[in-house]
């Protein structure tokens, strides 16, 4: 569902001297009101303004083919245009949000997507079932399947995407890329056509030279993609690439090309009908990526300017045009240092950053693939076509970034609350009390913030982070916040490899200076004394009328400090150290002052009755505990336990299911060897084992099902 900020005040953005409309207004009213909005406003408008022709007739009903938010996004623009949505579901998602959402539902099957979400069958079944006129694929899934397109067509139901046989074109790497070749797109060197086995795959990339990048033929979404630097990581990168994609799209060809090093990712949005015209909505930037899945997006890029963005955009509409294609779709280029661009690949779909697209343009991108799909013309044309302002686009994931950058976490959401601040969109198909579930990808919403400016964007981002309450499920929000607010992404200065040249060693969260742990210790402390008074049935605000003298252990050391209550707040003295705090509040998000500046807003996410505190500052979490001085001073002299070695074990990290078990009882294994392969949210994993030693005990065979933490091999 796609939920926005409610200010809708006009501001003065003074170092541009433009007038700013806040973008983001409730989508359902939007339309009715644009042409008093339109004369107020300079800069897009968040009302889309494409409105509805009641000349225009569009679907009587429509079917989506989806879940999650993309299914919610596809129903909201749906209700704003008066279309009776169909949604279809899984037994796990029976409860869901889209469920909920749409006008009617229709269950399909197990969790599992090859039971549900990829049963073709089925889901044609469920169009003649509440007599659907058309399906709305979302992305992913049966998004890009020629065989799901041509279905439809054949039961004279309308697919609102592309034409089938653009979709095989282009969802074919080796195909689609003859066909840019033809159209006079730019090329990455590579071999052209699939390779047989892991063997002919090192004597193409031998040939091409490394490095190399493996990729599934009809992939996307960074599934069944690996880099290989040498013979061996080709080799065990063909098997993992081939695998994932056997099992993420049912076609396990692999083709190999020249991976360009340090390259930025900027692709182009496209429209196109079916009476030959095309629009390039201008490019979003995608380099802030892990594993070749996106992390962080922008519109416009930072780093193109307006000379490379029309060749660029001139050279996606001439690929559209040579294949046939209409609807909405998406030309991926890397783009070298020099501004040299290469085509990668085309998605033939919705996609999943096209919101900063439409915040940049003002174009409601779903409203013109219903239209183009029941024939009618685009509206605008490419002098039309609107670039104002900067939107940027985090993806908030269930998944822990210090394990590389993204390990996955399923649980439920029993508290979750999406930032309110300006100017903030969030796309988003869960609400709280919604299950992150092992079966689907583990995105909780796409956040969008933007501004004037790219600044104004990144700072709207930084406060609508630090606003987001998610607690049940680890997520990604430190990460995302600490690149946002990084040197060199602030400068625009990114690649591809940004997280792995950025966090060398993995990203460890945010590192608490020494004023950090001080403001820090002295939040903790007010929390503590707030419940202590709460349960005298006094207000701290009011009662505390003596000094108190508190330790606090934070991350790791003891900071001995001492509070006590004054006319504008609390006085807090650590050390040689005095502040005043202001405007305390115990409440889920703490936003105070500290000596009369605001301090990034603190996030109380548990506490107990014996004084443990956990907090989220800048974006990590922290583990606190409060306590008297003197239980400090015992607390210190006390043994340490000396942790398990663990080195021997090997655990699933996340739930999943076991693709492979690549060892028996008895097989002596060296430190780094594979020891199965997990898949988990359509992802493959290669477990390797920490230290030398023989295979004592295997605890589950390929095709099991595992949970977080369960025990697979053990080694002595």
């Amino acid at each position: 569902m796609i939920r926005l900020s409610r200010n809708s005040t006009l501001i003065k953005n003074t170092s541009v001297q433009k007038i700013c409309l806040r973008p983001f207004l409730s989508l359902k009213n939007s339309y009715q009101n644009s042409s008093a909005l339109a004369s107020a406003a300079v800069l897009p408008e968040w009302y889309f303004d494409t409105k509805v022709d009641p000349s225009e007739p569009l679907f009587k009903k429509v079917l989506i083919a989806n879940r999650g938010e993309i299914a919610c996004r596809v129903i909201t623009t749906c209700k704003r245009l008066g279309i009776p949505t169909v949604a279809v579901f899984s037994d796990s998602d029976a409860q869901s949000l889209h469920v909920r959402m749409a006008d009617e539902k229709v269950h399909i099957g197990a969790s599992a997507s090859k039971d549900s979400y990829l049963r073709m069958d089925r889901i044609l079944e469920s169009c003649h079932k509440t007599g659907s006129e058309a399906v709305h694929p979302g992305f992913g899934f049966l998004s890009e399947n020629t065989h799901f397109a041509s279905l439809l067509q054949e039961n004279d139901i309308a697919f609102i995407g592309p034409p089938s046989t653009a979709i095989q074109a282009m969802g074919d790497k080796i195909e689609s890329k003859r066909i840019a070749e033809s159209a006079r797109v730019n090329l990455i060197p590579g071999f052209d056509g699939a390779v047989a086995d892991a063997d002919e795959a090192v004597k193409v990339a031998r040939d091409i030279g490394y490095p190399v990048m493996l990729k599934a033929s009809a992939g996307g979404g960074g599934k069944g993609m690996r880099v290989a630097y040498n013979d061996d990581e080709c080799v065990k990168g063909f098997q993992l690439s081939s695998q994932e994609a056997k099992s993420s799209f049912g076609d396990d060809r692999i083709l190999v090309e020249k991976f360009i090093e340090s390259p930025r990712h900027v692709e182009i949005q496209i429209l196109g009908d079916q009476h030959g015209n095309y629009l390039y909505l201008h490019e979003r930037e995608c380099s802030i990526q892990r594993r070749n899945q996106k992390v962080i997006e922008e519109a416009p890029s930072p780093f193109i300017d307006q000379m490379t963005r029309d060749a660029m955009g001139q050279q996606a509409v001439s690929l559209a045009r040579e294949v046939g294609y209409f609807s909405a779709g998406t030309v991926e280029f890397l783009v070298d240092k020099n501004k040299k661009f290469y085509f990668l690949e085309m998605n033939t779909r919705l996609q999943v950053e096209h919101p900063i697209t439409e915040c940049i343009t003002g174009i409601d991108i779903v409203q013109e693939m219903l239209r183009v799909a029941k024939g009618y013309k685009l509206i605008k044309s490419q002098s039309d076509v609107a670039l104002q302002g900067h939107a940027v686009e985090c993806r908030v994931y269930a998944e822990d970034p210090t394990k590389n950058f993204g390990l996955p976490s399923i649980g439920r959401l029993y508290k979750y609350e999406e930032p309110k601040t300006s100017k903030v969109r969030c796309d988003s198909g869960i609400d709280e009390g919604s299950e992150i579930s092992m079966y689907y990808d583990p995105m909780i919403c796409k956040l969008v913030t933007y501004g004037c400016d790219r600044n104004e964007a990144l700072n709207n981002m930084t406060e609508a982070l630090d606003s987001y309450v998610i607690q049940g499920v680890t997520h990604n929000i430190s990460l995302l916040r600490t690149c946002i607010n990084e040197d060199k992404f602030r400068a625009g200065d990114v690649t591809t490899n940004y997280l792995y040249e950025t966090f060398p060693d993995g990203f460890k969260g945010h590192s608490l200076s020494s004023t950090d742990q001080n403001y820090l210790s002295a939040i903790a402390a007010l929390v503590k004394l707030s419940q202590e008074y709460l349960y005298m049935n006094k207000n701290i605000a009011k009662d505390l009328n003596k000094k108190i003298s508190l330790a606090v252990k934070c991350n790791g050391a003891f900071v001995n400090l001492e509070v006590s209550k004054c006319q504008d707040g609390f006085d807090i003295t650590i050390g040689d150290e005095k502040f005043l705090i202001s405007n305390f509040s115990p409440d889920g998000l703490i936003d105070c002052a500290v000596n009369g500046n605001r301090i990034p807003i603190i996030q109380l996410l548990s506490r107990d009755s014996g004084g443990k505190i956990r907090l989220q500052y800048l974006g990590t979490e922290f583990d606190l505990t409060v306590m008297s001085p003197r239980s400090a001073e015992l607390l210190q002299i006390l043994p340490v336990r000396p942790k398990p070695d663990l080195s021997k074990l090997v655990k699933a990290p996340m739930a999943g299911t076991l693709v492979e078990i690549a060892l028996k009882v008895g097989d002596v294994v060296n430190a780094g060897q594979e020891v199965c392969v997990l898949e988990a949210m359509k992802m493959q994993n290669s477990l390797t084992v920490a230290s030398d030693g023989v295979v004592k005990k295997v605890n589950f065979s390929a095709g099991s099902t595992v949970n977080k933490d369960d025990l697979i091999v053990e080694i002595e």
